[in-house]
């Protein structure tokens, strides 16, 4: 887990300085109380006190567990199925739902990616393949997010597609739009595929039909 500096937790204004030192302030006790006041407003700031995945990603290990689930729900010897003709396979889908951490990973280890020179996603012999890739791929993300500093977290990541840019924006802010978010996104179809094919569709937000009224 990432370390916050003794300064950015420990920080006083010089103010709050002279009034602990200065005699006149151990004089009046409610100038004291005022600075006492002013230190806890300081040291209450959760930017000052929380690691980016404490306070940007603490949603992280659910999103992560929820996607899994999806995952071990893919029946084999269904690849080439798809509900449309302009529809992903049920393998294409499910491979890039289980790959996709990896992006993530890609974000946290450079500055930028060009999409354009993107090599192929490795095709997964089974649905027990799939979910060990996506056991790998998450967990080396969701060490890295632990570890990210606020100093990574607020520097710019550029997308590029054949050396032009796409998108620069915080780190931070396109981990949770083009990572976090476009996850849910395609799990959410992975889950239409699987009611359309009659597997029992596992909760994300709640619990499905298949699952039963959430308790009262």
């Amino acid at each position: 887990m990432t370390e916050t500096s003794a300064s950015s937790t420990h920080s006083a204004t010089l103010d709050d300085g002279a009034m602990r030192t200065h005699p006149s302030a151990r004089a009046h006790p409610a100038a004291a109380d005022t600075s006492t006041r002013g230190d806890q407003a300081t040291t209450t700031d959760p930017v000052k006190l929380a690691d980016p995945a404490t306070l940007l990603f603490s949603d992280l290990d659910v999103e992560l567990a929820t996607t899994r689930r999806m995952l071990e729900r893919v029946p084999n010897g269904k690849d080439d199925w798809r509900p449309h003709k302009k529809s992903r396979t049920l393998d294409e889908l499910a491979a890039h739902v289980a790959q996709l951490p990896g992006f993530g990973i890609m974000m946290l280890t450079r500055d930028e990616y060009d999409g354009g020179t993107a090599p192929p996603e490795p095709k997964a012999a089974d649905c027990a393949e799939r979910v060990k890739i996506f056991d790998e791929v998450s967990g080396e993300f969701r060490r890295l997010v632990k570890a990210m500093t606020w100093d990574q977290a607020l520097s710019p990541w550029t997308l590029k597609f054949r050396g032009q840019e796409v998108f620069s924006a915080p780190r931070a802010q396109l981990l949770r739009s083009a990572m976090l978010t476009h996850l849910a996104h395609h799990r959410a179809q992975l889950g239409v595929y699987l009611r359309l094919l009659d597997i029992p569709v596992p909760g994300s937000y709640g619990p499905t039909a298949d699952e039963g009224p959430a308790p009262r």
